[in-house]
């Protein structure tokens, strides 16, 4: 039982349960980072302090944050027999084929919220004006660019996606923020509640594979992996132009094609003719490998280089702090490093050589899914610009210095 400071102001009534279960040094360690938190401070602290931060958050997500969602219906398989990704994410965590896979449920970080309030008081279109609105475009020269929110759309369809009801729902804006409102009222497809069978009664399902294995293009499942392969040298389909192949109604050939886009057409055809450039190096590299061990080898070598990017590329520009660039880097090399893992491998466990390479995964005793929390805060939509300019790339238009501006959208 840990010790509490449980003023209101200090700390939210929906955490005093969580608290509570905590033991006195986690509950001294939990006040600490929630002081800093409140104060703003972590970003500012020297780097070393810094990463002693990160590291406390981390030790109290992994104890007491980590919720699981449903039953626990897998069975065992032979690792050996299935050392790939397969088409609906099963059969790629070593001691249940399911975890992971299309199909199974969202996790959370918290218990549901026990509050008084429905779901539409505050009313949505109140929380994002109130809170998530832009009150002015802050330009962040050439840290980032539309590319940056691109990769982040790329992510999502590679991890989750709630199952929807087929009945569709519509909100509109009250009349207190209807005029900052773009849209007055919207329809979309209500979450699909899924009897879980365990304390939570119900929960969401993922149409998608939460593993980062690159199922934004190669599918995920069955039908949709059969969909983007040519069957031969292991490729996947690209059109002569360097852009996805399109279907007979025009519709882009990939992965997922949920909100396609143009940025987020430009990164699946980038790593579709990354895979099959993969493809030609393995062959020439292993000319007795067939088309199927062609194809599973290159999906791994390309899902690694999209996560590689994501951990220690985008997320450090992203946030562009000397604690997240160290962060980051151990959680792929370890403090160690990345000479030391170069030579010797991942052999003294996460903290020291990273999470990459581990023998066995680290689940901290709740089966491996993505949360219903990640999936409500992980959006960029502030990153894009008031107005987007196309500009006329055609070779014999260019201007390198300064392509002419066919079009602007607001």
């Amino acid at each position: 039982m840990g010790f509490s400071l449980s003023s209101s102001w200090f700390l939210h009534p929906e955490l005093h349960h969580v608290v509570s279960k905590m033991s006195f040094f986690d509950s001294f360690l939990f006040y600490i980072v929630h002081l800093v938190d409140k104060l703003g401070l972590w970003h500012r602290f020297p780097v070393l302090l810094g990463v002693a931060y990160l590291g406390i958050r981390r030790h109290l997500h992994q104890r007491y944050n980590l919720i699981h969602v449903g039953g626990i219906n897998g069975q065992g398989y032979d690792t050996d027999e299935f050392s790939y990704r397969t088409a609906d994410g099963k059969c790629n965590h070593p001691s249940d084929d399911s975890i992971g896979s299309q199909g199974t449920f969202i996790g959370r970080n918290m218990p549901p919220c026990t509050s008084q309030y429905g779901i539409l008081d505050p009313h949505p279109s109140v929380v994002a004006t109130k809170l998530l609105a832009r009150k002015r475009f802050i330009d962040n020269g050439d840290q980032f660019n539309v590319i940056a929110c691109s990769w982040i759309q790329f992510m999502i369809h590679d991890w989750v996606d709630h199952l929807e009801d087929t009945n569709q729902i519509e909100l509109e804006a009250p009349e207190g923020v209807a005029s900052g409102c773009p849209l007055k009222s919207f329809k979309f497809f209500r979450t699909k509640k899924v009897l879980s069978g365990d304390h939570h009664k119900s929960g969401a399902v993922n149409t998608r594979t939460p593993w980062w294995d690159g199922s934004v293009i190669y599918g995920n499942d069955e039908a949709g992996m059969r969909r983007v392969r040519v069957f031969k040298d292991a490729k996947l389909r690209i059109s002569g132009d360097g852009l996805l192949e399109r279907d007979e109604r025009g519709v882009p050939i990939s992965g997922d094609i949920r909100n396609s886009w143009s940025g987020f057409s430009m990164l699946q055809a980038l790593f579709v003719k990354e895979h099959n450039s993969v493809c030609e190096m393995l062959k020439e590299r292993y000319p007795d490998f067939d088309d199927e061990k062609l194809y599973r080898t290159a999906r791994l070598v390309t899902a690694a280089v999209i996560a590689k990017i994501h951990t220690i590329d985008w997320t450090l520009e992203l946030l562009k702090t000397d604690t997240l660039t160290a962060g980051m880097r151990i959680n792929w090399y370890g403090f160690l490093g990345k000479k030391v893992k170069d030579k010797i491998g991942a052999r003294f466990g996460p903290i020291l050589s990273g999470l990459v390479g581990l023998k066995k995964p680290r689940d901290h005793g709740v089966p491996y899914s993505l949360t219903e929390e990640f999936v409500s805060v992980y959006r960029m939509h502030c990153l894009l610009p008031d107005t987007l300019i196309l500009r006329d790339m055609r070779p014999e238009n260019v201007d390198k210095e300064n392509p002419a501006i066919e079009r602007e959208y607001r």
